[in-house]
């Protein structure tokens, strides 16, 4: 079977694009015509002296031939030494030339691994961050009214990205499995009843007892005809009108007395008997299979109701509009608790040393993890990325980027070879 290769691509262009690289190339040309200059004029300067000193000039034009001799040479080897790094010379395949298009991949090996040996060590990696103080400059940079809203503006960014990507069927199907059904699932009658125990147990029911008690009242005060004529249709046919009257208006008496004694006397009987038939409501939830058993009933007919179901169904579409409205309007509770949240914490980070060193070491751990654990797939990113590169446009590429100051190198050759020669020509006219 064929074995797929990557596809080359060209290595990506640094800042200032198109014109950035004109006027490199412009600068890169410049300076080989400068370099090439030194060269030339050595071998003029060669050619003149080797003339001169055949038709007999003095003793010191021999300095001179040796030392632009030597300045010729320098400046060649230079040439030679950094057009090696690029291409063949003039041409020829000569071995070892043609650097960095032959050994691309292996310098993209090499770089990768220098940055995981010197920069994705642990040490270093928990050094660096010990001296940047990253919680102190957090807690500064976040204390700035400005700069928590500009967090804020940017956290309420992706919760509306993502409220906006999320699905509603499957957020809804998220929220019946995950949350719903666990509810569900669980029985409703001893946690009920605990929580009602200690209601119960703490007297936090009285006021509502009190109001029952007061609307008790009010209706029986207020519904006198209503009594009256339940006393009337349940006497007996053969009864005088006017006994059934005495009798409701006696009735509706004791029956007003008896509301009116209730709501007024917290210690009355009926109160009394009340909080005891709810404490032992409260402990049959939790230990009476017959009342948990009656319980699960009710769940389960309050959960498959219509509305219920309905409300299920329709509270993920509540939600996501909330969260979207106090995302969108800056001036949400949501966005102001969250604005006044970073500037405390930054506040905190600042003044609270203790935190300040949690978040350090929370940073520093989080970090050396990453390193020890995936330096070799960060380093893969560059070895990747540049054995994809296309070989001829990565070394046009480098060239562009260093190739203006490597022509230095070929002028310092020139200068620095006919200094030598020129030395090495006294020494040997000295000595012999």
């Amino acid at each position: 079977m064929e074995q797929l290769t990557p596809a080359k691509v060209t290595p990506a262009d640094p800042p200032g694009g198109a014109a950035g690289d004109a006027e490199k190339r412009r600068g890169l040309r410049r300076m080989k015509q400068v370099a090439l200059s030194f060269l030339l004029g050595a071998t003029v300067v060669f050619l003149l002296t080797s003339w001169a000193e055949s038709a007999g000039w003095p003793a010191w034009v021999g300095y001179v031939k040796a030392a632009a001799e030597a300045g010729m040479v320098g400046a060649l080897a230079d040439w030679f030494a950094v057009t090696a790094l690029f291409r063949h010379p003039l041409g020829l395949r000569i071995p070892h030339t043609a650097i960095i298009p032959n050994k691309k991949d292996q310098l993209g090996n090499s770089l990768g691994d220098f940055v995981g040996s010197n920069f994705l060590s642990e040490d270093v990696i928990r050094d660096k961050l010990k001296r940047v103080e990253i919680s102190r400059r957090l807690g500064g940079w976040l204390s700035q009214p400005d700069n928590a809203e500009r967090v804020t503006s940017e956290l309420a960014t992706v919760v509306r990205g993502a409220v906006t990507v999320l699905r509603d069927e499957d957020v809804q199907a998220i929220m019946e499995q995950a949350v719903v059904k666990r509810i569900v699932d669980r029985p409703w009658g001893p946690p009920l009843g605990k929580i009602l125990a200690g209601v119960f147990e703490d007297g936090a029911h009285h006021k509502l007892v009190d109001l029952m008690c007061d609307r008790a009242y009010e209706w029986v005060r207020d519904n006198h005809q209503a009594m009256l004529r339940v006393v009337s249709d349940r006497a007996p046919s053969w009864s005088p009108k006017f006994v059934d009257e005495m009798l409701a208006d006696k009735v509706y008496g004791e029956v007003l007395s008896f509301a009116w004694a209730v709501k007024t006397d917290v210690n009355h009987p009926m109160r009394l008997a009340l909080d005891k038939f709810l404490g032992e409501f409260a402990q049959d939830l939790q230990n009476d299979p017959k009342t948990m058993e009656r319980a699960e009933q009710i769940k389960g007919q309050i959960v498959h109701h219509d509305e219920v179901q309905k409300l299920i169904g329709n509270a993920w579409a509540t939600a996501k509009e909330m969260l979207l409205n106090a995302a969108e309007d800056p001036s949400s509770e949501l966005r102001r608790r969250v604005r006044a949240g970073l500037q405390s914490l930054g506040e905190r980070l600042i003044a609270d040393d203790s935190l300040a060193s949690k978040v350090d070491s929370w940073v520093e751990g989080a970090a050396a993890y990453l390193v020890k654990n995936y330096s070799k797939e960060i380093t893969t990113i560059i070895t990747d990325t540049v054995e994809r590169w296309d070989a001829e446009e990565t070394s046009r590429k480098i060239e562009l980027q260093v190739g203006r100051d490597l022509q230095f190198i070929r002028i310092n050759g020139a200068v620095v070879g006919a200094l030598a020669g020129l030395v090495i020509y006294t020494v040997a006219q000295l000595l012999f």
